[in-house]
This record gives structure tokens, C-alpha cells and sequence, in this order.
């Protein structure tokens, strides 16, 4: 963790450099054109692409308190009344990377939900620098950002899902967004959250009242927490602290920390990306939400 308690944990992750592989990137009106944010930096050419055979996928809105927010959906077409998973989104705004993630979801037989709840801001995945992009995400109150998510699962379950079977996953600042969303809902049944923040700036505190860390002990449904042991923002000493405050609160929750994966490991678009641990991942994610009868 970066010895500056006002930057946050994730965009210290983000920043560490990364070896390049030998995969070629996008040029950047390449990667603008196919829908990836341009603040995350090089796009990589073969990004992990899910298409839409089987599924009904496209955009809409949600009804919030004050007007409409965009979401990008994915379902099974022949499933009635499948599961619901939230996709909680990186920093970077509703980009291609997260679409796609949204599809794999559907494939599964999710009715798979992305909400653009920093709609407000504008479109992020347009934003080009993240000394730009920082002040609009960090701005998001803690509370507004709950209300969003609540909005999402209202209009998921009038398209059809079933309320009874709620799940949320999440990347980056998506994945603090799981333990937030986790401590305030009891209508989900469990969350998984992909190297998301445990730990909150400082300066933060005034509208992120309290860090995943310090809701440990209101945790209300299972958590699944899959962390990179090379994450320069997220130390595992972190990791630890929560693990143990969750199990000093009689809190279920399971972690698995990749030694040698850095932050972002998931994300197949940045050079971030490991293949093998990206795929471990995403099938302890899969297991988890069996487990707690949000998949089939």
C-alpha cells in the first residue's frame, strides 16, 4: 500500500507496471471503436470475445430516484425466471471488457446485469486520462451508489428474474462495490469480488463511511474474495486483517490469494491479464455461486 492514504488502493494497483506479453495491442481508435475504455491505457488485440447465441443481451434503463440508468444486460433466452447477478464495474465506466464479462454470465444461465451507476458523471469509458477520471468515481457517495444497485435488482426481477436467487460480482473498485453491496442487501445470496479495495482513503470518509474492512462484522451474506499476492495496492497483509475480522464476527466468507498475480488479473484487455489464474478465478466464482444456490 502506497505510504499516501489519499490515493486508492485500487488505482495504486492499476498504476504498477505490468511485463508485456508478446500480444499486440489495438491502436487506440481501434480499441474506442470496439467499445473498451481508453483510460485503462493499451488494448490488447485478443481480448476474450463471448458472443450472444442463446442469449438475449442488450442495453436498457433502470428507473432510479433521479431519472434513468443505463444498464447493459445478458439472459438465457429459453430459461424462465433465471438467477440474477450484478456485475459491478471497474473504475472505467460500462466498457466492453464488462459487457462481455456480463455475457459469460448469461452463458452460465444468469440473467446477468450491469449497471452504468456512474451515469451521472458522464461516459467514463470515453475519458482518456485517469487523473480525469479520478475525481468523477471518487465523488460516488457510498449510499447513492447502494440505492443503484437496489434500482438494478428491482428492474431485473420486473424483467423476470427471480428475486428468491440474487448474486453480485465485481473487478477493481467493483470489487469494494461487492463488499458494500454485501453488508447493506439481504436480498442477495452471496457476492464474489475480484481484488476489490479492503481499505479506504482517508479522505473518502465523509461519503464512503465505512471500508470493506470495517464492515466486516455487518456482513450479511456469504463473500468470496479472490486477490493477487503481486497486487502492489492491495497487500495481502489486507487481506488477512479482513479474513480474520470476518471469522472474529462469525462471518461466512472464503479468499484465495494468487501468489504471483497482480492486480487486475482478470481483465484479458490490459497487460495485466494471466490466463491460468483468470480462469482458476472465474470457475471458484462460478462454484461459489452454486454453492449458495445463485447458479444452477
Amino acid at each position: 500500500m502506497t505510504s499516501d492514504n489519499s490515493i486508492a488502493s485500487d488505482i495504486v494497483g492499476l498504476s504498477a507496471s505490468h511485463p508485456l506479453s508478446r500480444r499486440t495491442f489495438m491502436s487506440a481508435s481501434a480499441a474506442a471503436a470496439a467499445g473498451y475504455t481508453l483510460a485503462a491505457g493499451p488494448v490488447m488485440a485478443d481480448v476474450v470475445t463471448t458472443d450472444t447465441t442463446g442469449l438475449a443481451a442488450g442495453d436498457a434503463f433502470a428507473k432510479v430516484a433521479d431519472g434513468e440508468m443505463p444498464v447493459y444486460f445478458a439472459r438465457p433466452e429459453t430459461v424462465a425466471k433465471p438467477p440474477i447477478v450484478l456485475v459491478a464495474m471497474e473504475i472505467f465506466g460500462l466498457h466492453a471488457y464488462i459487457k462481455d464479462v456480463t455475457r459469460r454470465l448469461g452463458k452460465l444461465g444468469a440473467f446477468a446485469v450491469a449497471p452504468d451507476y456512474y451515469f451521472r458523471k458522464g461516459d467514463l469509458a470515453k475519458i482518456s486520462g485517469v487523473d480525469q477520471l479520478m475525481p468523477l468515481v471518487n465523488s460516488k457517495p457510498d449510499s447513492e451508489l447502494i440505492s443503484d444497485l437496489d434500482a438494478a435488482v428491482r428492474w431485473a426481477v420486473a424483467q423476470g428474474g427471480d428475486a428468491s436467487r440474487i448474486g453480485i460480482i465485481g473487478f477493481c473498485r467493483g470489487g469494494r462495490t461487492v463488499w458494500e453491496y454485501c453488508a447493506a442487501s439481504s436480498q442477495i445470496k452471496a457476492g464474489v469480488a475480484f481484488y476489490g479495495s479492503l481499505v479506504d482513503p482517508e479522505p473518502q470518509k465523509t461519503i464512503w463511511p465505512k471500508s470493506p474492512t470495517e464492515l466486516a462484522s455487518e456482513m450479511k451474506v456469504p463473500v468470496l474474495g479472490l486477490y493477487g499476492g503481486e497486487d502492489k495496492g492491495i497487500p495481502v497483509a489486507q487481506v488477512e486483517a479482513i479474513k480474520a475480522a470476518l471469522a472474529a464476527a462469525g462471518k461466512t466468507a472464503q479468499f484465495k490469494i494468487y501468489p504471483s498475480a497482480p492486480h487486475g488479473f482478470h481483465a484479458d484487455y490490459r497487460p495485466s491479464y494471466r490466463e491460468d489464474v483468470a480462469k482458476e478465478a472465474w470457475a471458484e466464482m462460478t462454484a461459489w455461486l452454486k454453492k449458495w444456490h445463485v447458479l444452477d
